[in-house]
C-alpha cells in the first residue's frame, strides 16, 4: 500500500526527498492532534499522510511553511515599529547611568573597587 501511495504522491511533489520531509511534517501534525482528511482504514500514520498528499487534501506549500516555522529558532520581528521600539529600549538601557540602588547594594555588601582592580 505504501509504495503505491508514494508513486501517487510523485505527481504532486516530484522530489522524493521533499516528499519524505513534508510527509513527516504531516505525520507530526496528525500525531499532535490535527484532524485527518481521509479515513484511517487501519493504516499507519505515515501511510495516512501520504494518502492525504496524494489526494490533494493538504497543500504542500502550507506543509513546507509549517515545517520552516516549527524549526525556526528565532522568530522574525513583525514590522518596523517593533524594531524601532526594541532599539529605543536598548538605547535607554545603554544610556542609563549607574543607578543609586546599585551603588547602595555595593556599599551594603561591603564591596569596593580600587584603582588596582579596575586596571586589570
Amino acid at each position: 500500500m505504501a509504495r503505491v501511495t508514494v508513486e501517487d504522491c510523485i505527481d504532486k511533489i516530484p522530489n522524493r526527498f521533499d516528499l519524505v520531509i513534508l510527509a513527516a511534517e504531516r505525520v507530526r501534525e496528525i500525531i499532535s492532534g490535527a484532524p485527518s482528511e481521509v479515513t484511517r482504514d487501519n493504516d499507519k500514520t505515515a501511510v495516512l499522510a501520504l494518502r492525504e498528499i496524494a489526494g490533494k487534501f493538504v497543500d504542500p506549500k502550507i506543509l513546507r511553511e509549517n515545517l520552516i516555522r516549527s524549526n525556526q529558532k528565532i522568530t522574525p520581528i513583525a514590522d518596523d515599529e517593533d524594531v524601532l521600539e526594541f532599539l529605543n529600549e536598548e538605547q535607554k538601557w545603554v544610556n542609563q547611568p549607574e543607578s543609586a540602588a546599585m551603588e547602595l547594594e555595593i556599599i551594603q555588601d561591603g564591596l569596593t573597587v580600587s584603582k588596582e582592580d579596575s586596571a586589570e
